[in-house]
């Protein structure tokens, strides 16, 4: 199973070819994809077209859809926060700690742009679905 973030399926919903969008074109319908409730909630709300809207949410909800946020990943996401921020590191958006958890937990790959999940991978263990990110 790889989880794609928000910053790649923005990408992709916007006609951006590039790396990461290629890649996760080669993978659908070849690999289990899926999406996480929170990065649904990130795509979906940015669609300005009621039309463009109807068609991402039906994609989307074709997909594995994992519930991101318990009480114990809650904790265990605010612990890595404060590690990581223990070593001179602040990630920016809270949502992107608790999907970074969530895919350590589940041992997910996580295929992603944004440059906040790179301190997870370093020093957390998260794996990246696509190399060089």
């Amino acid at each position: 199973m790889i989880l794609v973030d928000s910053s790649v399926w923005i990408e992709y919903f916007s006609g951006n070819n590039n790396p990461h969008t290629d890649f996760l074109d080669g993978v659908l319908g070849v690999e289990p994809v899926g999406i996480g409730d929170l990065i649904l909630t990130e795509v979906l709300q940015g669609f300005r077209s009621d039309a463009d809207f109807k068609t991402a949410k039906s994609l989307l909800l074709e997909l594995h859809i994992f519930e991101i946020i318990g009480t114990n990943r809650a904790v265990k996401a605010a612990e890595h926060y404060r590690f990581l921020r223990s070593k001179g590191l602040t990630i920016r958006k809270t949502v992107d700690t608790l999907i970074a958890t969530f895919c350590i937990e589940q041992k997910f790959p996580l295929l992603f742009t944004d440059k906040d999940f790179l301190p997870f991978v370093c020093h957390l263990e998260l794996k990246q679905a696509f190399p060089g990110t």
